[in-house]
């Protein structure tokens, strides 16, 4: 019961701001059209990201436990409700992508659909966690759904493609769907890239002893993707900032950077070869 009690006092003053995070992941930003369904609600960089169909939206993240009135702001001035919201998703079950999951499943009724490994993070808060201790714990959240890799998940004529890009956490997934816009298709990748946390050892760490091959897998993986329109966990990671200014107009090519996205996985995997290197040499 102690334990409980403490873990519960943790969570309540991560909720309150604990942790120091990055400012720009509370900033607000605009909310705006990505390409054809596909719609922006995160903050300055926690990408948030809105599909909507006529059965329903689908609401991938939701940042910091605070975020849930932006994203009903943002929700709400792109001309939807959120209590439209029938799914919940995320592209990786760390406090800065979920901490407001539970909050946002309260005021929608909507599903929560999770990979296998990340939904125990996300039923436990965060606990299990195999680097981030308890001071970066959040309000857990019931899976109503687990998902696998390959997986199609169909709403409203909407179909995403799941994928396990596992190494970030170990269920961490990527999403693809296809939207057609002005007479084209587009393939959209909304990509968890395989980013290394600080202090996070590749090679003997007991709490996850796979990490270095779940990494490598990630990689290969993503490299034989195709993808027109690249968005990602956080907004920094796509370009946002130098490909949207607020308040310009729709642009359905806006976003189209296949080769952004081919770079951004080189230079993920790159660091990782270095950290892998730098290991087995023995270097801090």
């Amino acid at each position: 019961m102690k334990r409980i009690l403490l873990w519960a006092a943790l969570a309540a003053m991560l909720a309150q701001g604990a942790v120091n995070s990055p400012e720009e992941w509370r900033r607000p930003f605009a909310a705006h059209r990505v390409i054809g369904n596909v719609y922006y609600v995160g903050t300055y960089d926690l990408a948030c990201f809105l599909i909507v169909t006529p059965r329903g939206s689908i609401l991938i993240n939701t940042g910091l436990a605070d975020s849930a009135p932006l994203i009903r702001r943002s929700v709400t001035g792109l001309g939807f409700k959120l209590e439209d919201v029938r799914w919940l998703l995320t592209t990786q079950a760390h406090y800065d992508h979920v901490a407001a999951m539970a909050e946002m499943k309260r005021l929608t009724g909507a599903r929560m659909l999770a990979s296998t490994a990340d939904a125990v993070l996300l039923e436990d808060g965060g606990k299990s966690d195999f680097h981030f201790g308890p001071e970066y714990g959040y309000s857990p959240v019931k899976v109503d759904q687990r998902i696998g890799d390959g997986e199609t998940l169909r709403l409203g004529g909407v179909e995403l493609t799941a994928y396990l890009h596992a190494g970030h956490t170990k269920g961490s997934m990527s999403y693809g769907l296809t939207v057609h816009e002005s007479g084209k298709d587009y393939r959209v990748l909304i990509a968890n890239m395989g980013t290394i946390n600080p202090g996070v050892r590749l090679l003997a760490n007991a709490r996850y002893p796979e990490i270095a091959q779940d990494y490598a897998r990630t990689f290969e993986r993503q490299k034989a993707l195709a993808c027109d329109v690249f968005l990602s966990s956080h907004a920094s990671q796509y370009g946002l900032h130098r490909k949207y200014t607020p308040g310009a107009a729709y642009d359905p090519q806006r976003f189209v950077d296949p080769g952004g996205y081919r770079r951004a996985v080189e230079g993920a995997e790159n660091a990782y070869l270095r950290q892998l290197a730098k290991e087995r040499a023995g270097k801090p």
